[in-house]
């Protein structure tokens, strides 16, 4: 036998049966389950190492739209072996097609929080995204029973939980409030610190004028973080949220979606009174095709203390439109809070290079630009050599050019050029992203 090819020796094979266990238990969190039942029938001790609550504190269970039986019952079989150790639970149902996979679901989800409620006292953080409920695929007794079955949950682990979120849940409101507050069940308020309702509501539904959804909203008393729609927002809210939760809140993401409600008048005194007594509070809007500088001035109002403005109208064109009025009377209201500012627009009718610019140097903290519309290319040149004098600090720049060619090779050549010639402030720190796309 030649020497490539003797046995390994006693020491070599010792390598791995010596290494700590807190090595060990680090590469095995790399691993994904199929591998570490493997690992696990190597030795006793990597068997006994397979039980430690570091490996199973996060996860994300993720049923597709195909999912098999498999996949059900293994979601039950982790569960039911390693529940008692999860911290974090992430739940992705996506895209079901029909009604036997919402009822395999709601059926596994039945038998999955039962077992949850009964071995685990660690769970601090819950998310079950985009269960859409208001599709025609989930019949009545199925969604009911979902929801029975989670409200039963919360009411059990509501203690325990800091953050929850119910995100693309569409709930009637009714529902909505029915599974919240189980939250704050026996205990009369809940003190989750950080909750995510993005379009929990169904489409359409003025959520700001319920008297039952306020007085949900009232039973939180910690609130860190809060997301939501701009379809709940009332005076009353903002008056609960200042009295309730004025020493802990620091961050609102509020999403104004065009089929949402969001012609309501909020009174300019009521955000004033929640900046003033949440110091630390910012403001994140996010705008879905709520575009009309006479939609936005009614939302936008001076007193709130907003950190970040995204504006998309997606692919969408309007001739009448014009987002000058925007830029140049409302926007520049925020410059001294403004830290981010994103855009989407299909602005083919209108030149807006000067207000853009002049935009960018009026806000004085802002340090994230990202653009998707129709722009001249010298347009990223003015914004570079801005930075480079001092009169602007952005860290990322992002901007997608939209031409009217399919053809986009002047554009990239002129960009090309200017990266070389600003490739030095470029690679100081900027996050810098630059393209052109033709737009047909």
């Amino acid at each position: 036998m030649d020497e490539g090819s003797e046995l390994i020796q006693p020491q070599d094979q010792s390598f791995w049966a010596t290494l700590p266990d807190v090595c060990l238990r680090r590469i095995f969190w790399w691993l994904g389950d199929i591998d570490r039942s493997r690992a696990a029938l190597v030795c006793r001790k990597w068997n006994q190492m397979m039980y430690s609550a570091d490996l199973w504190r996060y996860r994300t269970i993720t049923f597709s739209g195909r999912t098999s039986r498999v996949q059900f019952e293994s979601a039950l079989w982790y569960v039911k072996k390693f529940g008692h150790y999860l911290e974090c639970l992430e739940i992705k149902f996506l895209n079901p097609y029909n009604v036997v996979l919402t009822k395999k679901f709601q059926v596994t989800m039945r038998g999955l929080l039962s077992c949850l409620g009964r071995s685990n006292n660690r769970l601090k953080s819950l998310s079950i995204q985009h269960l859409e409920l208001d599709r025609l695929v989930w019949r009545n007794s199925i969604r009911n029973s979902l929801i029975k079955s989670l409200s039963f949950f919360l009411k059990k682990m509501g203690k325990y939980l800091g953050s929850l979120s119910l995100k693309g849940a569409r709930l009637t409101v009714k529902q909505g409030c029915q599974v919240l507050n189980s939250l704050s069940y026996l205990r009369n308020e809940s003190t989750a610190s950080d909750l995510n309702i993005e379009d929990y509501f169904s489409h359409h539904l003025t959520v700001y004028s319920s008297p039952q959804f306020n007085k949900t909203m009232a039973t939180f008393h910690n609130l860190a973080s809060l997301t939501l729609n701009y379809n709940c927002i009332s005076d009353e809210l903002l008056e609960n949220l200042a009295e309730n939760n004025a020493s802990t809140l620091r961050t609102m993401n509020i999403k104004c979606h065009i089929h949402d409600p969001h012609s309501q008048v909020i009174w300019g005194m009521s955000w004033a009174k929640l900046a003033r007594e949440a110091s630390n509070l910012k403001v994140n809007f996010f705008f879905e095709r709520v575009m009309k500088y006479e939609r936005l001035v009614r939302i936008l109002l001076q007193e709130i203390p907003v950190r970040s403005i995204s504006l998309r109208s997606c692919y969408f064109s309007d001739p009448d439109w014009s987002m000058r009025p925007t830029l140049i009377d409302l926007l520049p209201t925020f410059r001294h809070t403004l830290q981010k500012l994103t855009f989407e627009f299909n602005n083919n009718h209108e030149s807006l290079e000067e207000e853009l610019h002049f935009l960018i140097l009026s806000c004085r903290k802002l340090f994230y630009f990202k653009i998707w519309a129709f722009l001249d290319v010298k347009f990223v040149e003015r914004i570079l050599k801005s930075q480079e004098e001092g009169q602007c600090a952005l860290r990322t720049l992002k901007v997608r050019i939209y031409t009217n060619r399919y053809e986009t090779n002047e554009e990239d050549r002129t960009l090309r050029e200017i990266h070389r010639k600003y490739r030095d402030l470029i690679d100081s720190g900027i996050n810098y992203f630059v393209i052109a796309y033709p737009m047909m």
